[in-house]
């Protein structure tokens, strides 16, 4: 059986039972659903993933918290946490063309919801954070086609219910669905698009990608799952969609710049609730499902929302920094940079210079990337206590510190800014540049002596046995009189 979220849960269930919950008892969707994860986020009793079956106003149950740890989305590359970067740059450059299936093979075709049927209130949008606008579908890449190429194009974005039949459509401006949208408004016509929401995490991990160029999403997919993407032609608009999504959502959006709508606020990535302004609009033109859909979303500005763009990124990263310099070992963007803003970088320096390529390198893939370190092959850089060591024994900032003003970032940061260097201006759209950093914690390369970090031999570690270690039951284990 090809792969989608349904086989997904399965392979959940068997290998951590304990990730996947169920809630039977109705909940309504504006704020209930996200304050059961959080309530779960600070009793840490575990971090599942939750199906709630009983959504006040509709129908259909909500899967959210699905990407909220690493375990999960490794094992959706089939391997664990500490390979997981390099597998996935494995899988992500291992681009494999998608399948297109006829309408009867395909399950998103089951039902289908055309002119007046068109209903997103039938939906179980969530409504997430208390101060977002309202309710958000978040959790299903966007596809729209290079009007140039030919080529589609995915990638997640935030979507605001505005009425039955329209949503709104809010992409980064330093993501290849803006320059998409802006090239059709160049042209004057309006962009297809589709929404396909609720498949197995390769697809939403795959529009997350930090790709060369616009387009491979879809391929990219393919790599992650080690199987081509099952796609179908959409019901109303001229792109092929994944035939085993839970659900798609079609529309056409007019580029007209002055066919725009207030739009937002939304909690992102930053914890904060930014990217407020006019922003374009879908008309939906079709909805299309399983008979017995499943809603999937993503807890935005929480955990779930970094992890799900961390760890396509980390692979990303890894995979096409190592193209400028080979001898990267690994790449973390860490929690406490909301897996985007900072980038932990170890490398195997053979030239001194070599870490500000790596950060260039960096800096050129993922414009969201703040601050780069970089660090030796001897450091840990999931080990956040080792990056900041040294910081302290390797660094000197008149010497190793690189300062950037002006450089490209999103505009969802609360303190970018624009080309006057306001950051309190009202237009988001403008304020899309940072001051970027560059910490070169790496030692003078060889042959130049540096002291050698204090250790116990590894050999000697390797051969400690835990097996030996005893509960502590009282002073009389150790006090007891012994015979010479």
């Amino acid at each position: 059986m090809s792969k989608d979220l349904r086989t997904y849960l399965q392979q959940l269930q068997e290998r951590y039972p304990d990730h996947l919950k169920i809630v039977d008892k109705e909940v309504d969707p504006k704020w209930e659903i996200t304050a059961m994860v959080e309530k779960l986020r600070r009793e840490q009793n575990g971090f599942p993933a939750v199906l709630f079956c009983n959504v006040k106003g509709s129908n259909l149950p909500v899967l959210i918290n699905l990407a909220g740890s690493y375990e999960r989305l490794a094992l959706a590359i089939e391997t664990n946490v500490k390979n997981m970067v390099p597998e996935y740059a494995r899988r992500e450059g291992n681009f494999t063309a998608p399948k297109e299936v006829d309408r009867g093979e395909a399950p998103v075709k089951e039902v289908v919801w055309t002119g007046d049927q068109v209903d997103l209130r039938k939906l179980p949008i969530v409504w997430h954070n208390e101060l977002d606008s309202g309710y958000y579908v978040d959790a299903g890449p966007a596809i729209v086609k290079d009007p140039d190429t030919g080529k589609q194009n995915a990638g997640i974005y935030r979507h605001e219910l505005q009425a039955k039949d329209e949503l709104g459509f809010m992409s980064n401006p330093a993501h290849h669905g803006s320059y998409v949208l802006r090239r059709y408004r160049e042209m004057g016509q309006p962009m297809e698009v589709a929404i396909a929401v609720g498949h197995h995490p390769a697809w939403p991990m795959a529009g997350v990608s930090k790709l060369g160029g616009i387009g491979g999403e879809l391929e990219v997919a393919g790599g992650l799952l080690g199987e081509p993407l099952e796609v179908v032609q959409g019901e109303t608009v001229d792109l092929l969609v994944p035939a085993r999504a839970e659900i798609v959502i079609e529309g056409v959006l007019d580029t007209d710049p002055e066919k725009l709508r207030h739009e937002g606020p939304f909690g992102e990535y930053p914890r904060f609730y930014t990217g407020v302004g006019l922003m374009p609009w879908l008309k939906v033109t079709a909805i299309t499902m399983r008979r017995d859909a499943i809603y999937q979303t993503v807890f935005n500005a929480h955990t779930e929302h970094t992890c799900l763009g961390a760890l396509p990124r980390m692979g990303s990263l890894f995979r096409r920094v190592r193209e400028v310099i080979p001898t990267v070992t690994m790449v973390n963007l860490p929690v406490s940079g909301m897996g985007r803003g900072h980038a932990y970088i170890s490398m195997k320096k053979a030239r001194d210079g070599e870490p500000k390529q790596v950060a260039f390198a960096a800096f050129a893939v993922d414009p969201l990337v703040k601050h780069v370190f970089v660090v030796d092959d001897d450091v840990d850089v999931f080990n956040e206590e080792e990056v900041l060591w040294c910081m302290c024994t390797r660094f000197q900032a008149d010497r190793d510190l690189a300062i950037i003003p002006f450089a490209l970032d999103g505009h969802l940061s609360p303190n970018n800014y624009d080309i006057d260097r306001d950051e309190r201006s009202e237009d988001r759209h403008k304020k899309v540049m940072a001051t970027k950093m560059i910490l070169d914690l790496t030692k003078p390369a060889p042959p130049t002596f540096y002291p050698t970090p204090c250790a116990v031999p590894e050999e000697v570690v390797q051969r400690a046995d835990t097996a030996d270690l005893k509960p502590f039951e009282g002073l009389e284990q150790i006090l007891r009189p012994r015979t010479a």
